[in-house]
């Protein structure tokens, strides 16, 4: 069954401290993808709501703004991936045919600082990870615990490659250029490649101009089945082609490489599905928002999706094919580098975008004729989300 993308919305993503509570954000973003669908919340079946940080049934409270519809909502966490988890459970429920309109929405009201653990009287969920980190690379107790995960991985694949510190620096530089078009983006103001190599080293590779940003924001889409769509005269010109889920394998916890450990193989197996599942060749995709929570993610996603080969993206970065007027335009929206990552609304977020760009209404950030576009949103502990949108024609 077709499943459509009928409507998107979001909110100003903010600095913590800056925004209206996770309740408000969630209600306004679902408001929002619902007056972008053209219909009242009435018509929706289910809903998943998605957040990481709050307690239970923060989705309630914040659907709850919108209407009292009695309609099942479900609750999701899947650390950095719950955006694109709870769009998975929508798009689920509609190929099955178990409803014809559902919900996604995401949130996050975060606090300032490095995230951390607030449980300390039970397993951390992530502490097969941790312990195989320290096992590879050791600890670093002056250093975020995400940088020493991500920056790790980006050391590893500079000394496998020879990948200079000035590469990762660059993608910060361009995640920058491209938020200073988007008015939903946290930081727009640009910055130079001195700048960035010069802000604080954080780990690796990373200085602190190459890690994203706690932030607040709220996301959300609607999705729909074609017939919906025609029934109600709606136009849903915008399909999921295609969409995949993986978590870990033995290779993250045996291997002995970072890469591995912050999800290069979730990632680049659930790519490898989303291809093989729609007949489409990456290299024929002229947009992608992928998950930059730091640079050194985003290059060696580049390789896991199969934007450029393996061992190559350096050249990939240096020849300017990952922005406009290059082959494949990353993170128009600037990414989590620089629009912000609240964690529950990011990978909505990237749908909002993705969905903005594939209708022709990305206004400065637009990637000329795009009817294809891929999302990627990955989550340490772990889940892979990759999603594939395509534009094939309007509804008849």
């Amino acid at each position: 069954m077709s499943v459509r993308v009928l409507g998107v919305g979001m909110v100003p993503f903010a600095k913590p401290g800056a925004s209206d509570s996770y309740d408000v954000m969630g209600a306004q973003a679902a408001r929002n993808a619902l007056a972008d669908a053209g219909i009242a919340y009435e018509k929706v079946q289910q809903a998943y709501a998605g957040y990481v940080y709050g307690d239970s049934t923060c989705g309630q409270a914040a659907l709850y703004g919108v209407g009292l519809s009695g309609i099942p909502i479900v609750n999701v966490n899947n650390n950095c991936s719950t955006g694109s988890s709870a769009l998975w459970l929508a798009r689920q429920a509609i190929e099955s045919g178990a409803a014809d309109c559902v919900l996604a929405v995401g949130f996050e009201q975060m606090q300032k600082g490095a995230l951390k653990n607030f449980w300390d009287d039970r397993p951390a969920p992530l502490a097969r990870g941790t312990d195989t980190m320290t096992d590879i690379q050791g600890t670093d107790a002056q250093a975020p615990f995400a940088a020493q995960f991500f920056g790790g991985a980006g050391r590893a694949y500079a000394e496998r490659y020879g990948t200079r510190p000035e590469t990762f620096a660059r993608i910060s530089v361009k995640a920058r250029r491209h938020a200073a078009n988007n008015p939903y983006a946290v930081f727009r103001e640009q910055v130079t490649l001195e700048e960035v190599l010069a802000s604080p080293h954080i780990y690796g590779p990373l200085t602190r101009l190459q890690c994203c940003p706690p932030t607040c924001g709220a996301a959300a889409a609607v999705l729909c089945s074609e017939d919906f769509a025609r029934r109600h005269g709606l136009a849903a010109d915008v399909v999921i082609r295609a969409q995949a889920m993986t978590t870990d394998r033995p290779a993250a916890f045996e291997g002995g490489d970072m890469m591995q450990v912050v999800g290069y193989g979730m990632s680049k197996s659930a790519a490898d599905s989303v291809y093989e599942a729609s007949g489409v060749d990456p290299l024929d995709i002229p947009v992608v928002e992928l998950h930059d929570c730091f640079t050194a993610n985003e290059l060696i996603t580049y390789e896991a999706l199969g934007l450029t080969p393996e061992g190559t993206a350096e050249k990939f970065v240096l020849d300017g094919e990952n922005t406009y007027g290059g082959r494949v335009v990353t993170n128009p929206s600037g990414g989590l580098l620089s629009k912000g990552h609240p964690l529950g609304a990011t990978g909505l977020a990237q749908c909002a975008e993705l969905v903005w760009q594939l209708r022709g209404q990305a206004d400065a950030r637009q990637v000329d004729g795009a009817r294809l576009a891929l999302q990627h949103n990955i989550g340490l502990g772990g889940a892979c989300v990759v999603t594939l949108y395509e534009k094939p024609g309007k509804v008849s």
